[in-house]
Formats: structure tokens, C-alpha cells, sequence
């Protein structure tokens, strides 16, 4: 803000004192001139530099993004697999608990003549039986297991992302104060003042 002027009193004055005077204004004003357009010329480069930042963090952080979105998608391949090959196993396993359901039946027809059969048939169907909790079992721990890594891998990026840019922050923050500050004391090196500027 250019400072204010003054009103002055006509007063005759020397025509080459003021011709003089007025030519030492018309060198100051172009010196101003020039100060003025320096000082643009540096905060336009600041301007351009942070908005180069920026895009740059915007990338970055549509690449973390895309990332992201990519392990998800393994997890649900994974997730989908993983329920897919269960339910293979169990419908293999229902069907063979059927088979053997109707062996049973069988047997119990020739009860008097297979009695002793039959409880070994028994017998193997428990064994089965457990078979079939013991991997449905292994296969939930599994997927329990990778559930929380995900979730791990998830925080740990997002945690990370939130680092980077906290510490991008603080770098622009520093530079910022220093140009702030490297302005106002070549300023003042010409007899300015910053918060007139």
C-alpha cells in the first residue's frame, strides 16, 4: 500500500531544484519499480513450485489409492477362492456323508449277519465327521488370520500416508517462513516496509 501524500503549501521554488528533485522521484519510483517486480517474480516461482507439490501429492496419493484398491481386490480374490474351495469340500463331504448315511441303512437290513460291520461303519463316519470340523475349523482360523492381516497392511499404508503428507506440510511451512522472512529483510535492506507492500 503506497504511503499516503501529503498535501504541501505552494511555495515558489528554483525551476532546476525542482526539475532535479524531480528526476531523482523519477529514478526512485523506477528503483521501486523494479523491487516490486522482482518480489512478483519470486512469489510467482513460490506459487508455481507449491501447485507443482501439490499435483505431485495428488499423484502420489492416487497411486496409494490404486494400490489400496488393488489389495482389495486380491482379498476378495482370495476371500472368494477360499469360499469356493469350502464349499467344494463340504458338499464333497455331505455327499459322502450321504453315501455313507445309506450304507448305514444297509446295513441295518443285515443287522443280525453285519452287526459288527456296521460299528466299524460307524466308527469311520465319526472320523469323518471330525475330519470335516478340523478343516472347516483350519479354513476359518486361515481366513481369520488373513482378515487381520489385511487390515494390518491397510492401517499401516493409511498411517504411512498420513506421515508423508504431515512431513510435506511442515517442509512447505518451513520454506514459506523462510522466503517470508528473506523478503522482508531485502526489503528493509532498501528502506521498505514489508506490511506496506
Amino acid at each position: 500500500m503506497p504511503p499516503k501524500k501529503k498535501t504541501k503549501k505552494i511555495t515558489k521554488k528554483n525551476p532546476q531544484k525542482s526539475e532535479n528533485d524531480l528526476e531523482a522521484k523519477y529514478r526512485r519510483s523506477i528503483l521501486d519499480v523494479a523491487i516490486l517486480q522482482d518480489h512478483i517474480a519470486l512469489q510467482c516461482e513460490s506459487v508455481i513450485k507449491v501447485q507443482s507439490d501439490r499435483i505431485d501429492l495428488r499423484r502420489r496419493l492416487k497411486d496409494m489409492e490404486q494400490k489400496l484398491q488393488h489389495e482389495r481386490q486380491d482379498h476378495r480374490d482370495v476371500n472368494s477362492d477360499l469360499s469356493r474351495q469350502y464349499k467344494t469340500m463340504q458338499t464333497e463331504l455331505t455327499n459322502k456323508a450321504k453315501r455313507m448315511e445309506k450304507e448305514v441303512s444297509q446295513l441295518k437290513e443285515d443287522l443280525v449277519l453285519c452287526q459288527e460291520e456296521l460299528r466299524k461303519e460307524k466308527r469311520e463316519r465319526e472320523q469323518v465327521q471330525q475330519e470335516k470340523d478340523a478343516i472347516i475349523a483350519d479354513l476359518q482360523h486361515k481366513l481369520n488370520n488373513m482378515e487381520t492381516d489385511y487390515e494390518k497392511i491397510l492401517h499401516e499404508t493409511l498411517d504411512s500416508l498420513t506421515s508423508q503428507l504431515s512431513v510435506a506440510q511442515q517442509g512447505w511451512e518451513d520454506k514459506s517462513t523462510t522466503l517470508h522472512q528473506n523478503y522482508k529483510e531485502l526489503l528493509s535492506d532498501f528502506g521498505l516496509d514489508a506490511l506496506h507492500i
